[in-house]
This record gives structure tokens, sequence and C-alpha cells, in this order.
């Protein structure tokens, strides 16, 4: 039960006192007290005054002399209109930190009591290494993964690799054409960086195709869909999906030079699924799929064996299922993954982490698997996020100008090595020590600098502002977790902290420290409702603002009264504990020593 929980609990028993006959909990309305008012929390009287017969002045001055009369949590009031601000005494204050310390996973709910949810995150093509946009993807799926096992959900992460279509086969025939048979080993290169390095190759070559047919007088349209090697590819998509021997074997060749790739940027990133699923084995049931409805009279096929879904009537559009040739297109697999993945798990939602250009797909794919009877499609739910960039400007696969999530990484390291060494922090440390430091504040500015921002907005990416040690930053709030570390380590506590006194008098920054500490699991359940890692990344920076201030004014080892000293470990000590499990929600590691 968190505090909100318990006073609603006070109030609603005092009320029923106070009017003497039962109240609906609904009708017991608090919240935080808004910063300009007085108090700690509000009641909102409007509700209770048919009950009280009175005016909403009178009736707040009512409840609140009950409360401070009949109650030790409640020490003073005001009110202001029909709000009812209500200051808490000192002793609850100190009574709920002595719980909070208590409980190793403070603000997580309880495992087993919500849903079980599908996450679906990364789905990266086998034609190219991830870039910073997949970074972006995978950062918001893995840590809103662990935000709603926090909630008490079950969750099964999964991957769909889209590890067939057009734009594999363009990386397989520039691959064939100008590889001259050199594998990775043989260039020292990894698995994903060559193929994507293919594809680029195959649009330069497909560009020069395009302008010379252009020239020749043909339109930019008829260029496009006449030059031979964009003919070559589509030909090879027909002979792999009809099982060419030969196409098979390069195909499953490139295919694990990409995974052997994708498995070391997973790694470095510390991003894990419990499931990939694969394209090439989905679209055959998505296929399955749209032909039996095709039968049945929900699609219609054109004159030219296209197969589509008539959308008109919901007031959206044609969609193709099937293209005149019999390949498929991205909905059919998906169409297929959905209903393959309903099958394997039993799950109450499915949660798809794709960019917001992808919007439309999503509410077609909800919609046509409703048609079909699916009782579940209504639970599908697309987690759309912007685009992320960095200041040079745009991303584009095909051109070769994308950021490479390995070329980042080293680049934040390298950024996180200068910002050490400059101010001095890791001054005591073992090499090995300082290159463990390096690597996780690295990972940290970066997935912090990401994670803060509301999913749905663009964000510009800035390398040297994330991996600041002051500000909105993971460095800033890591630097303070290690801070705290070595302030207990100082003091020798060891495994059992000091017992204090609830007669203490509290000073305003160890009060507001509890109350943050209070409103944690409020923060942990709206971040797990809004699929919003930004609610607990901006909530760890006030945290850290408040004892940074808190540290500066008060001091710990120092203090000669030893119960007010006590008191103070606590709250450092809970500080940090909290700093450590809302990282740990990011996705993120906190260092001991820094």
């Amino acid at each position: 039960m968190n505090i909100e929980q318990y006073l609603t609990r006070e109030i609603h028993r005092a009320l029923e006192a106070i009017f003497d006959q039962s109240i609906d909990p609904k009708q017991v309305q608090i919240q935080r007290t808004r910063p300009d008012f007085e108090g700690d929390f509000t009641l909102v009287v409007f509700p209770l005054l048919r009950l009280a017969k009175s005016k909403p002045e009178d009736a707040g001055k009512r409840i609140g002399d009950y409360l401070v009369e009949k109650s030790v949590v409640f020490e003073q009031f005001n009110v202001v209109k029909g709000f009812l601000n209500l200051t808490l005494s000192h002793g609850f204050w100190l009574n709920a930190l002595k719980d909070i310390v208590h409980k190793e996973q403070f603000g997580f709910g309880e495992k087993g009591s919500g849903k079980k949810i599908m996450i679906e995150y990364s789905s990266p093509n086998t034609n190219k290494p991830l870039h910073l946009g997949h970074i972006r993807n995978n950062l918001l799926g893995y840590s809103v993964a662990r935000i709603l096992e926090a909630c008490g959900h079950e969750v099964v992460k999964v991957n769909l690799v889209n590890d067939r279509g057009i734009h594999i086969c363009k990386s397989m025939l520039a691959w064939q054409r100008w590889g001259e048979g050199k594998t990775p080993a043989d260039l020292s290169v990894k698995g994903d960086k060559l193929v994507g390095d293919f594809y680029v190759k195959f649009d330069q070559e497909y560009k020069k195709q395009i302008e010379e047919l252009r020239q020749a007088g043909k339109t930019e349209d008829e260029a496009k869909n006449q030059a031979p090697l964009i003919l070559e590819a589509r030909e090879m998509l027909r002979k792999w999906e009809n099982r060419d021997p030969e196409v098979m074997a390069l195909w499953e060749k490139m295919n694990n030079w990409v995974y052997e790739g994708f498995d070391v940027t997973y790694k470095r990133l510390g991003i894990e699924f419990d499931k990939v699923y694969y394209e090439s084995d989905t679209y055959k049931k998505g296929k399955e799929i749209v032909l039996n409805y095709l039968e049945k009279g929900l699609l219609k096929r054109k004159d030219d064996g296209s197969v589509w879904a008539d959308l008109t009537e919901d007031k959206l559009d044609e969609k193709i299922l099937l293209r005149s040739d019999g390949t498929s297109v991205y909905m059919t697999q998906d169409l297929g993954t959905a209903v393959q993945r309903f099958a394997d798990y039993d799950i109450d939602q499915h949660i798809y982490v794709v960019g917001n250009e992808q919007d439309y797909h999503f509410k077609v794919l909800s919609l046509i698997l409703q048609k079909m009877g699916y009782g579940w499609a209504t639970q599908l739910f697309h987690l759309s996020y912007g685009m992320v960039e960095l200041p040079s400007g745009k991303m584009k696969s095909r051109e070769g100008t994308v950021v490479d999530a390995d070329e980042l990484i080293d680049t934040m390291i390298i950024t996180a090595t200068k910002a050490s060494a400059d101010s001095g922090k890791l001054e005591g440390l073992n090499q090995e020590e300082v290159d463990y430091v390096h690597k996780i504040v690295a990972l940290g500015a970066l997935k912090y600098f990401i994670l803060k921002v509301d999913p749905k907005k663009n964000m510009l990416f800035n390398p040297e502002e994330s991996i600041d040690f002051n500000g909105n930053t993971g460095p800033f709030i890591q630097y303070t977790h290690a801070r705290i570390r070595s302030l207990m380590r100082k003091a020798d506590v060891g495994d059992h902290l000091p017992e204090f006194p609830l007669s203490i008098d509290l000073q305003p920054k160890e009060q507001e420290l509890i109350q943050q500490f209070g409103h944690f699991p409020n923060v942990v359940a709206e971040g797990g409702k809004n699929m919003n890692p930004g609610i607990i990344a901006n909530y760890l920076f006030d945290l850290v603002k408040t004892f940074n201030q808190f540290y500066h004014d008060h001091s710990v080892l120092n203090e000669m009264d030893s119960d007010v000293r006590n008191l103070r470990l606590n709250l450092s000590w809970q500080t940090g504990q909290i700093i450590k499990n809302g990282m740990w929600l990011l996705g993120i590691d906190v260092p001991e020593r820094m």
C-alpha cells in the first residue's frame, strides 16, 4: 500500500465517522498539494458537499478539524475554496521512511498481479547493421518491458527479424556481383556491416541505371521499374519464395553473418529477448490466412491477380495483401505473426514498438484481424515513437549516411573517457575499474538521454550534451549513486541500517526526500500506464537534485546528534536504492565507485 492509498483509507474512515453513513471510496479524491499552496496532500471537498449540506469552505474546515483532532497523521490544515490542504506530521513521515527502507523492491508491484503482455521491439532488417533509430526502438522496448514487469505484469519480450523481401535480395545480388566471394572474416568487419555496405552498393548502381534509362527517354517511374538490377532482385525474390537451392544457400549464409553482428550489438546495449520470430517463417502463415479469407469472400482478387482488403467502409483505403506475382507484403507477414503469437502464448495484450511512420499500418492490421473474427485484435497496441536524429541531420540507409549503432557506442565511450579525465572523478581506481566505469557511463548517457524524452516526440541526440556530469543526464545520476555508496562505505553500516526515533524534528529537505520516496510507486505505475520511461527518468533527476541539495545543506557523517546522523544515513541509503531500481527500469547500470 502506497502513501496515497493509506491516506485515502484513513480519510475514508474519518468521513464515514463524521457523516455517520457509508461512503463510496470513489468520493475520496486526494492528490499531492500544488507547490504554490501550503500542505502535503489535498482532499477535494466538492464530491462530499451532498453529504455535508454546507458550503465547501465550511465542509473542508469540519473535515480538517476532525482529522487533526482524531489522528496523529495530520498536523494542520488550510482550506482554499473546495480544497482541503493537509499537512502530515513529522512522525508520519518518519514512520513511512522506516517502512520504505525495509522493502528492497519498494515501488514495484506484486509479481503476477497483472496481465500477460507481449512486447515486440527491435525488428531489424538483415540488409544493414543496427543504427541510431534502432537504438531508440531497442531502449524504449526493453525499458517499457521492465517497467511493465515492475507493475506486476508478466512480460514476453520478442523480436521479429525481417529476414526476407526485396531489400534482402538487393544486398544478396550486390554481393554476388561485386563481393568477390569475400567474407566478414576475410575483411575483418562485422557481418551486418558488410551486408549493409552491399545494400548501399546496390542503391548506388541502381541509381546509375535509372539515370541511363531516363537519358534514353524513359519516365522516372518507368526507369525505376525497368532497371536491370531491380528486375534481377525481383527475380531473386521469386526464386527465394520458390525455395531455389542456390538462392536459399546465399540467403542463409549472408543472414548468418548479420545475426552474428546483431548479437554483438545487442550484447553491448544490454538488450535481450525471450523469443525471436523470423519473417521467413511467419509470412507463410500470413499467406495461408489471406488465401483462406479470400476464399471466404472477405478479401478480393483484382484482375492482375493481386489480393486486397477493402476498408473503404471504415473510411480507410484498400490494402494490398498479396502482389500480382503472389509474393507477400509486410502486412501479410504481420497478419501471420500476430495469429502465431496469440497461439504460442496466452497473452492479454500485444504491444508493437515501431516508429510513428507506421501509425496507419497498425491501424489497418488491427482492423483486418477484427474483420477476420479474431477477438484479441482489439488488444493490439502500437507504441508509436518519434524519429531520433543527430545534429548533422536525418539518416538514410540506402545512401549509407546512417549513424551506425556500434560506431555511436564507441563514440560515447571515447566521450565518456574524455569527460572523466577532465573531471578527475576516477582517481584511485585501477585500469579495469576505470574501463568498466567508462563503459557504463557511456551507455548510461546514451540510454538516459534517449529515454528521458517522451516517446511520441522527435528528438535530437547530442553525444556531448548527454555525457555531462551536471544536469539532466545519466552520468549525473550515476555519479550521485556512486557518491552515496561511498558515503555508506565510510559510515560502515554494513547490511543493517541504523535505527532512528520517530520524535526527530525533520528539516524541510529531509521531509522532501521522504515525500519523493513515497511518490515512487505512483511514478512506476504511471510510467507503465503511459508506456513512457521518461516519467521515471525525470523523477530520478528531481530526486537526485533534492538529495544533492540536502547533502550540501546538512552534514551526514559529521553530524553530532547520533539520532539525526542515523536518520540521514537512512535517507541517503534509500535515495541510492531508488536510483538503482529506477535506473534498472531504464536498463541502466549504476556504479559502486566513480
